[in-house]
């Protein structure tokens, strides 16, 4: 992405962002945060990525909340941003948050079974399995007396 774009993506999302927390109104919107904007290079359309506290039912409200206030929205970009033409603005959930927990909670169950193969309850107890030896990837290690080389100098 160049500088420009860079540039309009964030003007954007500070602009939708104060827009939606000052002027939207709806009761739908729940806690809405703009996460980031993507910009086509043609600047015709923006993607506006908001995370928002809560479940699947408070997530599809407060996207129906900003598509409603879509064209206040779209005005108040017109309005405090100059360019030859104002991007349309689209909607879309982040999943980012929901990604991340999900790895971490992925990360959680492997580190509880390897506990339960160690025979630890303690989860935090399990060292780190970087620096263990293993038959396979040890297979190839030098030997006691042996540089490795294959010669016997």
């Amino acid at each position: 992405m160049n500088r420009r774009l860079y540039k309009v993506n964030e003007s954007l999302r500070g602009v939708v962002s104060e827009a939606i927390d000052r002027e939207v109104k709806d009761p739908r919107l729940g806690f809405v945060t703009v996460t980031g904007v993507e910009t086509s290079p043609d600047l015709r359309e923006a993607r506006v990525y908001v995370s928002v506290l809560g479940d699947q039912t408070q997530r599809d409200e407060t996207l129906a909340a900003l598509q409603s206030a879509h064209g206040l929205l779209q005005a108040r970009v017109a309005a405090r941003i100059r360019l030859k033409r104002t991007p349309r603005l689209t909607f879309l959930y982040d999943d980012t948050t929901d990604r991340a927990m999900h790895i971490d909670d992925l990360l959680r169950i492997e580190a509880e079974e390897l506990a339960a193969v160690r025979g630890t309850q303690d989860v935090d107890a399990c060292p780190d399995t970087a620096h263990e030896h293993h038959p396979v990837s040890d297979a190839g290690a030098a030997r006691d007396g042996d540089d490795g080389r294959g010669d016997d100098a």
